[in-house]
This record gives structure tokens, sequence and C-alpha cells, in this order.
């Protein structure tokens, strides 16, 4: 088959034939037909996270159909869509599994970076951690559901219970973010890069009620603040935008280091925490709300042979909304 894969952290993803997998037991055989380009991805391919394995095909927003099932898979069928998170898979037996906090295993494994993902045109999947796809949008708009959906959802629900909320880093997830608070009634306060009045406007076009740069101030104080940006700062800007009582929430698995902040920012009872991963729950909830609000991906396609390209893109801040790799046979 088909793939892009990263050699090593630093270089560019390559064009290459690799064997065709087989599904062990437990697992099944997803034929690609499109994959997300995440941030996660750009953080991998830029070695920013550490231990890859190696050679490695990115991609944990993956759409596909099932080609193959491995022995004592159930609930699935050949045919069936379905979607790979970036959990590929936990212990299950550990004080985090069995509490209902598997995004917290200490032995869990993430597609597209211990295990190969959906930049190729098959990628395997532990069938337990699929979600089934149901019909009514098509597989490139699904893919940004796969992750950029499940952490907005998952950082939103980290927010509690905030009326004004702002959203730093205006990509992926906050663009779905935006439509899942608005249909809660929230209102939304987008920040994005200094100058960037594409990213505003847009923004605003979903629903936000005031959008502006980083570093500006919102006309109202904020519940809460979620912060899909990696950069570190933002951490004591939101900090002094939020209310008494208010939360701040990191929603990315990869940060440049927060300065040092006067500790009158944090008092009042002010909260930073952050958001790991997802659980098998947080999918199971957000895909059945998706539909109802419904959300509506705004998605950027490119083929295959262009992840790099795509990458690239999102790394420069050049995509509206989210990238998504179309994989053809």
């Amino acid at each position: 088959m088909r793939a892009m894969l990263l050699s090593a952290p630093g270089t560019p993803l390559a064009l290459a034939d690799i064997p065709l997998p087989h599904p062990d037991p437990g697992q099944v055989l997803v034929r690609v037909r499109a994959c997300g380009v995440c941030r996660t991805d750009l953080h991998v391919a830029r070695g920013e996270l550490p231990d890859p394995k190696l050679p490695l095909v990115l991609g944990h927003e993956i759409v596909g159909q099932i080609a193959d099932l491995g022995p004592l898979v159930t609930g699935f069928a050949l045919g069936d869509r379905v979607g790979v998170p970036w959990l590929w898979s936990t212990c299950g037996r550990c004080g985090y599994c069995e509490r209902g906090a598997e995004n917290l295993c200490d032995s869990a494994r993430f597609t597209g970076y211990q295990e190969d993902g959906g930049y190729a045109e098959y990628a395997l999947a532990d069938a337990r951690f699929c979600f089934p796809l149901a019909p009514g949008v098509s597989d490139v708009e699904a893919a940004p559901l796969l992750c950029a959906g499940l952490i907005g959802y998952r950082a939103l629900r980290m927010a509690g219970d905030a009326r004004r909320l702002g959203v730093y880093g205006f990509g992926a997830a906050a663009h779905i973010v935006t439509q899942i608070a608005r249909y809660q009634g929230r209102e939304v306060y987008a920040f994005t890069r200094r100058g960037d009045a594409e990213a505003q406007r847009f923004a605003l076009a979903l629903g936000a009620g005031w959008a502006g740069d980083a570093e500006s101030q919102a006309p109202e104080p904020l519940d809460a603040a979620l912060l899909f940006a990696p950069v570190g700062a933002l951490v004591p800007a939101a900090l002094r935008a939020i209310v008494k009582g208010g939360t701040v929430v990191c929603a990315g698995i990869h940060m440049s280091d927060i300065p040092s902040f006067p500790y009158r920012i944090l008092w009042g009872e002010r909260v930073v925490r952050s958001v790991a991963n997802l659980t098998r729950r947080d999918g199971e909830e957000f895909l059945r709300l998706a539909p109802r609000i419904p959300v509506r991906t705004t998605v950027v396609p490119y083929p295959l042979a262009l992840a790099n390209e795509a990458l690239g893109d999102l790394e420069a801040g050049r995509v509206q909304g989210a990238a998504v790799l179309v994989v053809d046979r």
C-alpha cells in the first residue's frame, strides 16, 4: 500500500510502498478514505513529542471502511464505516481505566504515534476503540471530528458551565467547539494570531460574538478560556482575562514553556488545567451530539501525496478550518 512515511523527526514525509498489514485478534483493517491533519501530527513530525515509532505513518483522524476483520472482533462487519481516533488502545486493567479515566492510562497507545496512522491507504485499529459513523456527513467532513471535535468537546466539558468563553487559537478544534458552545447558549470570544483578519471573520461567521488578536482584551470578562494554540505565554494572558473562580483549559498535547506570572492573577480560586487525550465516552457523547447541532466542519482537502504541503500550511496558519488528506486508490 502507499503511505506517507516519517523516517526521522525533522525530515519531510516520503511517499513509500509498504506492506499491507493484516489484523491480529481484536483488530480491524480500515481502508482509509480521509484522514485529518492535526497539530499533534506537526509536533510528532518536528520531534516535539518524544519516542515515536519509527518509521511512522502519521494521522489519527481516520475515516474509512472495514476491509478485514481479525479473530474475536464483534460489533463490526466488512464494509462498515468507522472512525479511528488518537487513542488506539489502553490496558483496561489499571486504576485509571477502572475508574473511567482511560485517557490517563500509562500503557495507552496512540494512533499515528506508537501505532501507524491514516496517512496511508490502509490502517490497523483496535476494534474496541473504533467509532461507528452514521451517514449524513462525508468522509472528508467527518475526519476532523475524530480529534479536533473530540478534544474540543472534552476541553469544553472541563470549562464547566462557563457562559462567557474565550477561545485562543482559531483552528480546527476552535471552529468546532464554537458551534457546540453556541448551541449550548454560551457566548464565544475568539482570539487569533495578530493581524489574522480572515480568522476573525471566520470566527464571527460561526457565531462568535467578538474576535480579536490574542493580545487584545475581550469586551467582557471571561468565565473560562480554552487554549488550542500551543503557546505558553497565552496562559497568563488568559488568567488575566477570566473572572475569579474561572478556569483556563490547555487543550493541546504540547505547549511551549509557560512564563512566570504573578500569583495575584491566579489568586481568587482561578484554575489552570490540561486536557489529556480522550476517552471512548467522550467520543460516544460527542458523535451523538454533533448531528443534532449540527456541526458543520470547514475543510481544506489535499491528496495523500501532498501531506507535507498540508502540514506546512497548517504550521503557517494558512488553513481555515481543518486540513484533510483524501486517500484515493
